[in-house]
C-alpha cells in the first residue's frame, strides 16, 4: 500500500503522517493478498527476541489477530480455472455405463505403486479390478502401458490399449485407445495430488520449526537450469540440501542423523521413507519442477504441502489451479531472487504471516485443490474403468 502525502503547510503534516502510519498498521490485518499477489504481509519489524519456533503457538497468534471467518470471507470468491482439472466428484449421471465390471491389467515395469492393486467399488454400481497380476486378470478389458509402447494394432474383442505418460513432455504413443496424462485435455487426467505417492512412509509431522535453517531442499537429479536457480536462491538463505545436488549436510541420507525419530521401523530404510517427517522440521521447502509447463504440478510441491511446510515453488505458470489459496510462495511472482529471499526471511520471523500460509487447511478453504485431489492417482482406477465401460469395453471400435 502506498499513500501519497500532498503538499501542505507543516502543521498539517504531523496528523497526516500519523493517519498514514495507522492505515499501514491496520492494513496487515484488514487486507489479504489477492490472487495475483498471493502472499501475506509480514510485520515490518519482526521481534528478533522472539524467534518463531512453535507452530501451534503461531496458529494461536494468527487466530487472535485474523481468524478463519475473515480468511474465508477473503477467499469466498477465489477464482481458479476449473477447466484445468477434470470433473470427478463422485456425482454425475450414470447414463452410458455399459458393462458393470471392468478389469485393468498393468503391463511391464511401471512406477505406479503396488498398493494401487485392488478391487474397487466405484460409482454407478461399477466394480473395477486394477492389478499387475495376470493370474487375477486373465481376461482383462484393458491393458495399461507406461514405460513400454502398446501394440500397434488391436482387433475387435481384444483388450483396449491404455497408454500413460505423466512426464512433462507428455506424448501419446500413437497406438493407444485411451491416453492418460496430467493435463485436463487428455482422455483421463491423473494429477500428482494424491496420497498414494507417500502413504507407506513415516508421516510424523513435527510441531516445531527450525529457526536457524529455514529451507529444506533435496534433489539428486542435477539438471543444469534447476541447479543454477537453486544455487542462486539457496546462497542467500540458511538451508539444508540433502540430495546429490548442492549437498551441504555431509553426505546423502543425513536426514536420519538429524532427525532419528523419522526412521521407519524396518531394516531397509531409504531416504524417501522419511521424506515428509524431515521436511516438516523446516518452515519452507524449495520445490523446482524439471520443466516449467502448464498444469505440470508434481509431487515436489505436494510433498511439501503434505508435510506441513510452505513450498517455495518454481514451475507451472498455472499452479494456482491445483493448490489451495495462499498455500505456497510462487517464486515467479518476485522481480528477483534477492526480493524472494528477503520476503522468505521476513515471513520466517513473523508467526502470524507464516501461519497464514497454513490457514487454508485449518479453515477449510480448498479452492481447486479438492478437484486436483479427486483427479489424482488415488482415484485413477475407478475413473479409468468408468471410461472403459462407457466406451463399451472390448467391443469398442478399433483404430
Amino acid at each position: 500500500m502506498f499513500i501519497k502525502i500532498p503538499s501542505k503547510p507543516s502543521h498539517y503534516l504531523a496528523p497526516m503522517l500519523a493517519f498514514a502510519a495507522a492505515v499501514l498498521l491496520l492494513s496487515r490485518f484488514l487486507e489479504f493478498p489477492t490472487p495475483s499477489s498471493p502472499f501475506p504481509t509480514p510485520s515490518p519489524n519482526p521481534n528478533p527476541n522472539f524467534p518463531f519456533i512453535d507452530l501451534i503457538a503461531a496458529y494461536k497468534s494468527w487466530d487472535a489477530e485474523i481468524g478463519c471467518p475473515r480468511f474465508r470471507d477473503k477467499y469466498k470468491n477465489w477464482t481458479a480455472n476449473s477447466s484445468a482439472v477434470q470433473d470427478f466428484d463422485g456425482g454425475g449421471e450414470c447414463d452410458g455405463i455399459g458393462t458393470r465390471h471392468v478389469s485393468v491389467l498393468v503391463k511391464g515395469w511401471t512406477w505406479i505403486p503396488d498398493n494401487l492393486d485392488n478391487l474397487y467399488s466405484c460409482r454407478c454400481g461399477l466394480s473395477c479390478l486394477w492389478t499387475k497380476s495376470r493370474a487375477l486378470a486373465d481376461r482383462p478389458d484393458a491393458l495399461l502401458f507406461e514405460n513400454v509402447m502398446p501394440p500397434s494394432t488391436r482387433r475387435k474383442g481384444d483388450p483396449l490399449r491404455v497408454y500413460m505418460d505423466l512426464e512433462a513432455s507428455r506424448k501419446p504413443s500413437g497406438f493407444e485407445d485411451i491416453f492418460i496424462g496430467y493435463h485436463a485435455k487428455d482422455d483421463v487426467q491423473s494429477t500428482y495430488a494424491g496420497s498414494l505417492f507417500h502413504n507407506s512412509r513415516n508421516y510424523n509431522i513435527s510441531p516445531e520449526k527450525r529457526n536457524d535453517t529455514l529451507v529444506y531442499w533435496s534433489s539428486s537429479r542435477c539438471l543444469p537450469e534447476r541447479n543454477r536457480l537453486a544455487k542462486s536462491f539457496l546462497s542467500l538463505i540458511p538451508h539444508h540440501s540433502f540430495g546429490k545436488c548442492l549437498n551441504n549436510v555431509g553426505g546423502l541420507d543425513m536426514a536420519l542423523a538429524f532427525y532419528p525419530e523419522c526412521a521407519n521401523r524396518k531394516s531397509d530404510i531409504h531416504w524417501w521413507d522419511h521424506l515428509h517427517c524431515a521436511m516438516s522440521h523446516y518452515k519452507f521447502v524449495l520445490a523446482i519442477e524439471n520443466t516449467a509447463t502448464e498444469s505440470y504440478v508434481t509431487e515436489k510441491l505436494y510433498y511439501a504441502l503434505d508435510s506441513g511446510s510452505v513450498p517455495i515453488y518454481f514451475g507451472a505458470p498455472n499452479v494456482w489451479d491445483f493448490v489451495p489459496p495462499n498455500s505456497i510462495i510462487d517464486g515467479s511472482k518476485f522481480s528477483s531472487i534477492e526480493e524472494l529471499s528477503s520476503y522468505v526471511k521476513s515471513v520466517a520471523n513473523d508467526p502470524v504471516a507464516y501461519a497464514e500460509f497454513h490457514a487454508w487447511r485449518r479453515c477449510g478453504v480448498m479452492g481447486n485443490y479438492g478437484k486436483a485431489r479427486a483427479a489424482s492417482l488415488d482415484t485413477l482406477p475407478c475413473r479409468l474403468c468408468e471410461f472403459v465401460s462407457r466406451k463399451g469395453g472390448r467391443n469398442w471400435r478399433t483404430l
